[in-house]
């Protein structure tokens, strides 16, 4: 046969015959489940990016910035890591609000991405992994804390990790998996001590199921010391200080619970912790976990989230609390669903998945126009929502025009009492505040009584005029023999700030008690 080269047009050979092959189709690429998720997890990441620039630092937020300036192996309010890494953020992008939330965005994205590989490690396909981490992105705690550097954005985080960790242990039965719970819930302690719920979760769950032979595994034992040797350095610093943590969480709890913060615990779990379009996903998943027979293999999961839900109940624990068990059961859910899906005829499956992605879509957006920095301030969009979140959009306003304000106080001092005068402040956000904006006006470092800045004392030499921000009027004149209204914070939408309920700033002289005597009574907790 002789060998065929090269088919030239018009050489012996029909041009229509080229023609008559028929063209090769190039083969669908199909992003793998893992990239799938990634990619819905730098998706959330930078919607939060995007957006996070606005209004301004919260209060809790200035705290950590505040408390990042003076890095220490604990706090009264929180353990060491939160204000650690608010550090790293202020070397990397300095004092930019967006900077300062970057790890806050950076975790919502990785939440979602590790509630999708829970779902997976649980049994669920594509379409449940994806419609586990969207639950979970829809939140209101993570729409929210997507752009809100706190501890218990980053408690969150590691609940989501040990999650994550007791279910791959679960489906592989390898012990070796307790090093990464243990290094998850050791990170959680160093984060915020409210993961001990999650520990209690787990502890009990092992004694109820079948999985309690793990407290014979050297493997859990190993990742109980892990654990441990994580949270030492803070557990030897709140040694030193009287455990000053449990008098702070005694004081906080009474308020709370005095001020209505505890109430409607278990409503707000259907809109304010969730979204009310996942609910129905989320108690599916919670029926399989701890009451369904198929879901025996994964009733430590369940009580991981059953335990931490009676005792906030019990104790009057704040909603959020709990905000962290919710990706177990959206992981949980979404195998149940794909289960009855599978049940339905195509057509029917078709349309509840389109059902199901439109009231997520959705109820998304609704909770997305509340939690998330969008509406213009002062417009009554932003007022709804900063009605509907607690008032944490009126405590982002005013802390810059205030800082102005008491600089404007002190230039009014006379040049012998600018020679020797402190700002005393009232409450974490001022300090956090004056530290913040008070360089670019001179001003000295704020002093205050509250929490951890209580430590750090009132200056030496003790100072002999105060211009005094955020304090009880009656304690003020209790403390000094006079005081006078010098100026009152305002800001050009006169909103007014929550955190900032004593809107005068006063100058006070003449301390009744000798600063030592003075200051010794005066911490307290907030």
């Amino acid at each position: 046969m002789p060998e065929i080269t090269d088919v030239v047009p018009g050489a012996g050979v029909n041009d229509s015959c080229l023609h008559q092959v028929p063209a090769m189709k190039a083969p669908r690429t199909r992003l793998s489940d893992t990239t799938l998720l990634i990619l819905f997890g730098v998706a959330i990441f930078l919607v939060h990016l995007a957006v996070n620039g606005r209004y301004g630092f919260h209060r809790d937020e200035l705290l950590t910035y505040d408390n990042a300036r003076h890095l220490a192996w604990g706090y009264v309010v929180y353990p060491p890591l939160t204000p650690f890494l608010a550090r790293v953020e202020l070397l990397l992008f300095g004092a930019s609000l967006r900077g300062f939330r970057f790890i806050a965005a950076a975790a919502q994205g990785i939440m979602a991405l590790f509630t999708g590989l829970t779902a997976r490690e649980m049994g669920a396909q594509r379409y449940g992994q994806t419609i586990a981490a969207a639950a979970f992105a829809i939140s209101g705690p993570s729409l929210f804390n997507g752009g809100f550097m706190s501890y218990a954005t980053l408690d969150e985080l590691w609940w989501v990790l040990a999650a994550w960790s007791v279910a791959r242990l679960l489906r592989t039965q390898n012990p070796r998996w307790w090093v990464s719970v243990g290094a998850a819930i050791g990170l959680g302690l160093m984060t915020r001590y409210t993961i001990g719920l999650l520990v209690l979760g787990i502890l009990g769950g092992l004694l109820f199921t079948s999985a309690r032979r793990n407290y014979k595994s050297p493997w859990f034992w190993a990742g109980a010391a892990i654990a441990l040797a994580i949270c030492l350095p803070n557990f030897l610093w709140q040694m030193q200080h009287d455990f000053i943590w449990l008098k702070w969480v005694h004081s906080i709890h009474a308020r709370d619970v005095r001020d209505g913060g505890t109430d409607d615990f278990l409503l707000n779990q259907l809109w304010k912790i969730t979204n009310p379009a996942t609910v129905p996903l989320w108690i599916t998943g919670l029926w399989l976990v701890l009451v369904k027979p198929e879901g025996k293999p994964w009733r430590l999961l369940g009580w991981m989230y059953a335990v931490p839900l009676l005792i906030l109940l019990v104790l009057r624990g704040r909603d959020y609390y709990l905000a962290g068990a919710y990706p177990i059961l959206f992981a949980a859910g979404a195998v149940q669903m794909e289960r009855w899906l599978a049940t339905l005829s195509a057509r029917a499956a078709g349309t509840v998945r389109g059902v199901t992605w439109w009231a997520f879509a959705a109820n998304g957006l609704i909770l997305a126009g509340i939690a998330l920095p969008l509406a213009p301030i002062n417009s009554r969009w932003w007022h709804i929502a900063d009605a509907a979140t607690g008032g944490n959009y009126n405590s982002q306003i005013g802390w810059p025009e205030g800082v102005a304000s008491v600089a404007h106080v002190r230039d009014a001092l006379t040049l012998e009492e600018q020679a020797s005068y402190a700002i005393l402040v009232g409450d974490d956000g001022e300090a956090g505040a004056i530290d913040l904006y008070g360089p670019a006006y001179h001003l000295p470092p704020s002093i205050s009584g509250m929490n951890s800045a209580w430590a750090r004392g009132y200056g030496d030499p003790p100072p002999q005029t105060i211009i005094a921000v955020n304090m009880d009027p009656d304690f003020l004149e209790r403390s000094f023999a006079s005081c006078q209204v010098a100026a009152r914070l305002s800001n050009r939408w006169g909103i007014a700030n929550s955190a900032v309920p004593n809107a005068d700033v006063y100058v006070c002289r003449g301390l009744r008690k000798p600063w030592p005597e003075f200051w010794a009574k005066f911490q307290y907790y907030g």
